[in-house]
């Protein structure tokens, strides 16, 4: 059974710093696109990062860029996002998503047909 699980969102400050991490099981995902993707209460699920399936190629919505950093950890299927300078407008739930194999880096969340449970993720003013 394959399995996304998220991992790192939290309560920090304006200005602050979190770690999400994405743990996938169940088959290996070395060579899919990963992204990661936020959803507010009342808003369409927006996307956030992504990254190609060697690290080679990342991109990020302009909300985020300078900000927010995606990467592939050394253990194989793992996906981290690092975001700093947080913002009240990041206030979202944070789900981590894996493309099918051998495709470029996708920006809607239709693109995507692995998903985790998603993690909160609240930044108080």
């Amino acid at each position: 059974q394959v399995q996304l699980v998220e991992s790192g969102g939290g309560l920090v400050q304006a200005g602050g710093s979190l770690r999400l991490s994405c743990a996938a099981s169940g088959r290996t995902f070395s060579t899919n696109p990963m992204a990661w993707f936020r959803q507010a209460p009342g808003k369409e699920r927006e996307f956030v990062a992504a990254i190609n399936w060697n690290g080679g190629s990342t991109d990020y919505a302009d909300s985020v860029k300078g900000r927010f950093n995606i990467s592939r950890g050394n253990v194989k299927n793992t996906v981290y996002l690092q975001m700093n300078s947080l913002k009240p407008e990041d206030t979202a739930e944070y789900y981590c998503a894996a493309r099918s194999q051998h495709h470029s880096i996708g920006y809607h969340y239709s693109e995507y047909i692995y998903w985790g449970q998603g993690t909160q993720v609240t930044v108080s003013s």
